[in-house]
C-alpha cells in the first residue's frame, strides 16, 4: 500500500479536485466509517447528508455534487473511480509463488503452461491443458481433457469434471463444482432412471464463480457461462443453461436446465428461474423472485410469480390490507342481505308491476 495525494488520484482516474489536492490518502472507507486519511464515495443519493459529517479526508462524487465539508474528487463514474483507486492503493490478492508442488499429481499426458503455480494435493488428470500463469490451490481436481486458459485462479477444493473448458482470467472460488451431471432422470413405473449427460461446460473469459457453486454439464449441448459474467456464492446453473455475457447472479440463485439469459442481466439473491424459458437482454430480477415465464428485453420484474415491477409493487402493497378488505366485503354482503330481507316479497311484486 502506498500513500497518494488526492491530486494524484484525480489524475489517475481522470477526475477533478474541488478543494485541497495535497490531502494524503492512505486507504478507503464508507462515508459513515471513514477516518482521516481515507477516501470515500457517494453513489446512492440517500447518503448525501453524510457529506456534512463524514470523517473521510476526501469523497469521490459525480458531477452533480460540488459542495461538501471535505475535499471532493469529481468523476464521470464515481463507483468505477472508487474501484480504480482501491486497486491502486491496495491491489488484488497476492498469490504465493510455489512452482509445481512435488505433492501434486499431474498426469504425464497433461500439459501445464509456463509460470504456473500448482499447490499441494492438486490432481490433474490425463490430457488436461493448463494455460500460462495459472494459480491452482490445494486439493483441486482437474478431470480428463479439461482445458483452462491463461492467468486463471482456481481456489481450494474446486472440482472440474472431464471435458470442461475454462477461459482465461477466470476465477473459481473454493468448493465449487464444474461439470457435474445434470439433474436428468426418466421416471418409468415409479422408478427414476438416470439419463447420461454427454454435454459439457464452457466458462468463457473473465468469469468469476463464487464459493460452493454448482455448474451442471448439459444433457446434449453445453452449459455456457458468458464472458465477463460474475456468479455469487451458492449459485446453481442447470444442465444446458446459457448465461449471456456480463451478467450478475447474486448469491443463492438457481437456474433450471435449458434456460437462456441474455447479456447484462442482473439476478438478485435467492431468485429461482424455471427451465426452458428465455430471459432477454438487460433484464433485472429482484430478490427472491420466482420466474416462471420468459421475459422480454429491458424489463424489471419482482415477486413470485415474477411480474413487471411497477405492477408488482402495486399488487404487493395491497397484501397488508387484504384481511381488512375481506372483512369489509363480508360486512357489505351482510348489509345487502339485510336490505333484501327487509324489503320483503311485497316490494318485489311492486317492482315487477
Amino acid at each position: 500500500m502506498q500513500d497518494r495525494t488526492l491530486g494524484e488520484l484525480a489524475a489517475y482516474v481522470e477526475g477533478q479536485v474541488v478543494g485541497d489536492p495535497n490531502v494524503v490518502i492512505r486507504s478507503a472507507g464508507t462515508l459513515g466509517r471513514a477516518k482521516e486519511g481515507d477516501i470515500s464515495f457517494l453513489v446512492n443519493r440517500k447518503y448525501q447528508k453524510q457529506l456534512r459529517t463524514t470523517k473521510a479526508s476526501a469523497v469521490i462524487v459525480g458531477k452533480d455534487t460540488t459542495e461538501a465539508a471535505v475535499p471532493l474528487l469529481i468523476a464521470e463514474d464515481p463507483y468505477y473511480a472508487f474501484m480504480q483507486i482501491m486497486v491502486l492503493l491496495h491491489g488484488h490478492r497476492k498469490h504465493k509463488k510455489v512452482g509445481i508442488s512435488p505433492r501434486s499429481s499431474i498426469s504425464d499426458s497433461a500439459k501445464v503452461g509456463v509460470d504456473c503455480h500448482i499447490h499441494d494435493f492438486v490432481v490433474i488428470a490425463d490430457e488436461a491443458k493448463i494455460g500460462d500463469g495459472c494459480i491452482i490451490y490445494p486439493s483441486v481436481y482437474i478431470g480428463q481433457g479439461v482445458e483452462i486458459g491463461n492467468d486463471s485462479i482456481i481456489y481450494p477444493n474446486v472440482t472440474m469434471y472431464d471435458g470442461c473448458k475454462i477461459g482465461s482470467r477466470v476465477i473459481i472460488n473454493a468448493n465449487s463444482t464444474i461439470g457435474e451431471d445434470g439433474f436428468g432422470y426418466a421416471s418409468h413405473k415409479g422408478v427414476h432412471h438416470k439419463i447420461p449427460q454427454i454435454g459439457g461446460v464452457v466458462i468463457e473469459d473473465d468469469v468469476e464463480i463464487g464459493a460452493c457453486c454448482g455448474i451442471e454439464r448439459g444433457t446434449l449441448g453445453d452449459t455456457i457461462i458468458g464472458q465477463g459474467s460474475k456468479l455469487g456464492d451458492l449459485v446453481t446453473i442447470g444442465h444446458g443453461a446459457k448465461i449471456g455475457p456480463y451478467c450478475l447472479l447474486v448469491a443463492q440463485v438457481g437456474i433450471a436446465g435449458s434456460t437462456t439469459l441474455g447479456h447484462h442481466c442482473v439476478v438478485a439473491g435467492q431468485v429461482g428461474i424455471v427451465g426452458h424459458i428465455n430471459i432477454g437482454n438487460n433484464v433485472t430480477i429482484a430478490a427472491q423472485a420466482g420466474v416462471v415465464n420468459s421475459i422480454p428485453d429491458g424489463q424489471v420484474v419482482l415477486g413470485a410469480p415474477a411480474i413487471e415491477a411497477s405492477q408488482g409493487r402495486r399488487a404487493y402493497s395491497m397484501i397488508q390490507y387484504l384481511p381488512e378488505m375481506r372483512q369489509n366485503i363480508r360486512n357489505l354482503q351482510g348489509l345487502i342481505g339485510q336490505l333484501t330481507s327487509s324489503a320483503g316479497p311485497d316490494s318485489e311484486k311492486s317492482s315487477e308491476q
